[in-house]
């Protein structure tokens, strides 16, 4: 992931359904669509409007297996990733998944 797609990144994991969706799919390593709506109680086509915003981003990637779409953490985004997946360092600056989002 090119540091000039760092706004991009943090555009995305600005929104908290789209910083818990990444959280559960780092502890899952993936996911289907209508497991990750139940699971944050948002429907399914709001699932799939974040799913787009965090693949277009480069942090998700979908995988097809027959008729079910599977969501794991892309692999050059997960490369970012260190202390067992829970500190994500972009370059411009560092998150931690292991603790509450900020407002």
């Amino acid at each position: 992931m090119p540091d000039s797609g760092c706004s991009e990144v943090l555009k995305a994991l600005s929104d908290g359904t789209r910083w818990r969706i990444v959280q559960l799919l780092i502890e899952e390593e993936r996911a289907k669509v209508t497991e990750l709506a139940l699971h944050l109680s948002v429907i399914q086509p709001t699932m799939s409007k974040h799913l787009r915003i965090l693949r277009e981003a480069g942090i998700v990637v979908p995988e097809k297996e027959g008729t079910t779409v599977w969501y794991r953490v892309a692999p050059d985004f997960r490369q970012r990733l260190g202390d067992g997946g829970q500190i994500l360092d972009l370059g411009c600056c560092t998150f931690r998944f292991d603790q509450p989002r900020r407002r």
